[in-house]
């Protein structure tokens, strides 16, 4: 098998409902993530996707949602209803899990890659995602 691998960077704030320690408090991130694509066959040029079409597809998505923005579980009414006093360029993802490096992951590789690369012929199986650092999750379809 041939993987091709981007690597994304995007910051976000977000707030973990019910944490035991700090990550309770609203904070942020400078998050990477790693996205793996395969394919049943390389293209006409030798290549699983070009890299900048995994960059384009999953980026956009990145940046019109996450980049830049506050990610709230929605059950967090205090925090939703604190930003809604707060001026901003665009509305807070509401997000229907705890915003965890572990949900968030999963939710991009099971909900938006297949829908932001179902007109192309790969497969994004796999997620890693970079809190900071020192802590990453991996998430990776069956």
């Amino acid at each position: 098998m041939i993987t091709a691998i981007r690597r994304l960077q995007f910051c976000s704030g977000h707030r973990v409902m019910n944490h035991e320690s700090k990550c309770a408090t609203l904070h942020g991130h400078n998050y990477v993530m790693f996205i793996y694509a395969k394919s049943p066959e390389l293209d006409s040029i030798g290549r699983v996707i070009d890299f900048s079409v995994l960059k384009e597809k999953a980026g956009k998505w990145i940046d019109e949602n996450w980049d830049h923005n506050t990610i709230i579980y929605d059950m967090d009414i205090e925090v939703i209803s604190a930003l809604s006093s707060l001026p901003r360029k665009k509305e807070p993802f509401i997000f229907n899990l705890n915003p965890t490096a572990e949900n968030m992951a999963e939710y991009f590789l099971k909900v938006i890659c297949p829908q932001i690369f179902k007109e192309d012929e790969i497969t994004v199986y796999k997620i890693e995602l970079w809190e900071t650092e020192n802590c990453k999750v991996e998430v990776t379809l069956n």
